[in-house]
């Protein structure tokens, strides 16, 4: 097995199928690529308390990296090893930005927040243990340039779940000749929902294998934790990335796991479960409120034994 280290000067500001590859990869070799990732903007944010001087890309993804034979309509299977990062990240409130804005006001707050062994020291009394997940992982879009920001894409982006974490699989569905892989935007830890826009954000490495499930034909990302089958709905307004999320989980069950439609129906009342994902909405937002999201991003979740009880 090789390790290839894409470094974090490697960086860009989106996802773009203009971008020279970093690296080239065949799938399926077991081979691991390291994506180094940067937080450079969150220690600028700290000095200037100012979006508008702050010069360093905000949200950057390393790559991208090309998968030799992926093509349009196949899924890339990207299974996470392991992420390691700094020794501290930062707690962010960025005027304006997320679901607190209100109470928080028009006033910047920037936290360092030490991460050590294991160990995320959030307040002098309060601390968690270490939940180390990808908040940005995409492939390049077919069509125009996808921010790193806001929304999330059919092909991946700011998710900003959980999920994504080492041990799982994300599947994306690929719509350029060699996906061209991208991540960024580690967090230490980060509460489901990302209930401030920002979590705890935190440079660092994150390892990972890729593979291809040929013609897959994915509408949108889903993710295999191991323990469940995890499927992303997009859409605006909310109800909308609702239905597609548990359309796409109906569709696993009855399509690729022969349940009739209606042992389906059942089971899912009983068993499947949704919640919101992230904050970033699922279309692009007002350049005049640019933190400001728009849709939704919606996942339908059921444990995996009962996909392998069929």
């Amino acid at each position: 097995m090789t390790t290839h280290l894409i470094p974090k000067d490697r960086a860009h500001a989106d996802f773009a199928a203009t971008h020279e590859p970093a690296l080239t990869v065949d799938p399926g070799t077991g081979d691991h690529l390291t994506f180094e990732t940067d937080d450079t903007a969150y220690a600028q944010m700290e000095e200037l308390r100012d979006l508008a001087k702050v010069t360093a890309t905000i949200n950057p993804v390393t790559g991208p990296v090309h998968v030799r034979g992926a093509e349009p309509g196949d899924a890339l299977a990207v299974t996470i090893h392991s992420i390691e990062t700094a020794e501290h990240g930062w707690s962010v409130y960025i005027p304006g930005a997320g679901a607190l804005a209100g109470p928080m006001g028009e006033e910047w707050y920037v936290r360092r927040v030490p991460v050590r062994d294991g160990t995320v020291q959030l307040t002098e009394t309060i601390s968690c243990p270490a939940a180390p997940m990808i908040g940005c992982i995409g492939v390049a879009s077919a069509g125009a340039a996808m921010s790193t920001v806001m929304p999330s894409y059919a092909t991946g982006g700011n998710m900003d779940l959980t999920d994504a974490r080492p041990g799982s699989t994300v599947l994306l569905p690929v719509e350029v000749e060699g996906a061209l892989l991208s991540i960024g935007d580690l967090h230490a830890v980060m509460s489901r929902g990302e209930s401030s826009f920002v979590a705890i954000e935190i440079a660092g490495r994150a390892t990972v294998s890729v593979d291809l499930v040929k013609g897959k034909g994915l509408r949108a990302p889903r993710i295999d934790t191991g323990d469940e089958l995890v499927c992303v709905g997009l859409g605006d307004p909310v109800q909308v990335s609702i239905d597609r999320a548990y359309e796409d989980l109906f569709a696993v069950l009855t399509d690729e796991h022969g349940y009739s439609k209606h042992d389906a129906y059942t089971v899912m009342s009983a068993l499947a479960h949704s919640e919101l994902g992230g904050p970033t909405g699922s279309v692009a937002p007002d350049p005049l409120h640019p933190f400001r999201a728009v849709g939704q991003v919606t996942v339908a979740r059921i444990a995996k034994h009962l996909l392998a009880s069929r």
